[in-house]
């Protein structure tokens, strides 16, 4: 059975643990090593892998101190060479060509980001279980048959952002950048209609602005649409 949980969500900094019951992951290494050592019990040995969106620091900030802690690190080539990484513990993956690690069958696929090569996952364990991943992009154009769990960021309202910028709490050179780089509550929604989500048993929402979101209306609006259990990933 598929268990996420986040050891932090925020743009200062984005980690999250994966585990079928054999296989720990690490999605995203945005916090500091330490934060991490200690979110795992200082057992990080037992990590299988680690997978990177994209080379932004609130991802990527520890992805070079795992890889000296001797565990691999997926991201794409553009994500890489952006971060500066390199030794035999950094994984190029890409796009559409899907790899395992231990009983994780992983798909990446491109997602919409202001990054060099950004990716989301979908995760596959031997059980049946599926894992959708998907952060900092502003829509995804695929769709996904036999998902169990909906791990996406929902960054912000429109309507929340734009009395934000009217009443002058945002400056409104952010209202662009955040329409092509983050999801809305308003895409979420769209992408989770779009989705078959029978056989869904749970929706994590990631990512969420400290000042252009709202928790309980975000957790409502998305419970009334898919009609499945949400949780909103601690910061």
């Amino acid at each position: 059975m598929i268990q996420f949980r986040s050891f932090g969500s925020s743009s200062a900094g984005n980690c999250y643990h994966v585990t079928d019951g054999r296989t720990e992951l690490l999605i995203e290494a945005g916090l500091r090593f330490m934060d991490i050592r200690k979110a795992l019990d200082f057992r990080v040995s037992r990590l299988a892998g680690v997978l990177i969106s994209h080379e932004h620091i609130d991802h990527s900030r520890a992805a070079a101190d795992l890889a000296k802690a001797g565990i691999d690190i997926y991201a794409s080539a553009g994500t890489i060479a952006a971060r500066g990484l390199s030794g035999h513990r950094i994984k190029v993956i890409e796009s559409k060509k899907q790899f395992t690690v231990g009983t994780w069958t992983i798909m990446p696929f491109d997602v919409e980001h202001d990054a060099e090569q950004p990716l989301g996952f979908l995760l596959a364990n031997q059980a049946g279980e599926k894992l959708v991943f998907i952060t900092d992009s502003y829509y995804c154009r695929y769709t996904f048959s036999g998902l169990t769990h909906v791990c996406i960021e929902c960054n912000y309202s429109l309507r929340i952002l734009d009395e934000n910028i009217a009443a002058g709490r945002v400056h409104p050179a952010m209202r662009p950048r955040l329409l092509r780089s983050h999801f809305s509550l308003e895409n979420v929604l769209d992408f989770l209609r779009a989705n078959d989500l029978s056989k869904v048993q749970e929706i994590h929402l990631l990512h969420l602005s400290d000042s252009n979101s709202d928790e309980e209306l975000f957790k409502r609006r998305v419970q009334e649409v898919s009609g499945k259990p949400v949780y909103v990933a601690g910061r």
